[in-house]
Order: C-alpha cells, then structure tokens, then sequence
C-alpha cells in the first residue's frame, strides 16, 4: 500500500487519525496567519516556535499511525 492509500484508509476508519489530521491542518492555519503578518512581537514568535513543535509532534503521531498499519498488514 502507499503512503496515500494508508491516509486515506485511516481517514475512513480511524477517529485517533482524522482527530490528529485535524489538529495539524489548524495549526498549520494558525502558523499561516502568523507568517502572513509583516511583524511578530516576541509573544507571537514564542507562539510561532511553539505551534511549529506542535505540529511536528502530531505528524510523528500520525507517521506512527501508519508505520502500525502497514506492520500489520504485512504477511507474516
């Protein structure tokens, strides 16, 4: 299976998945609208930094969720 066809079956079947994806197209918007200002004051650019670590963590969960369903998906 690739890449794409394991998202999209998670999409489908998993809450833990479609919660994670959600999370991370927010702060992806959230890091948009940052990015789209001429200039962050310093409490801005700590959110930035921060929301950037956030939405890597959720892209690790969600790598972690596929890495678990192509294994089992492997013949043994």
């Amino acid at each position: 299976m690739t890449q794409e066809e394991i998202k999209t079956h998670l999409m489908a079947t998993s809450e833990e998945f479609r919660r994670l994806v959600a999370q991370h197209a927010e702060y992806g918007q959230k890091l948009e609208a940052l990015s789209a200002r001429p200039y962050l004051t310093a409490q801005e650019q700590l959110e930035e930094v921060q929301l950037k670590k956030l939405k890597l963590r959720l892209k690790d969960q969600m790598q972690q969720l596929m890495d678990r369903y192509r294994a089992q998906q492997q013949p043994v």
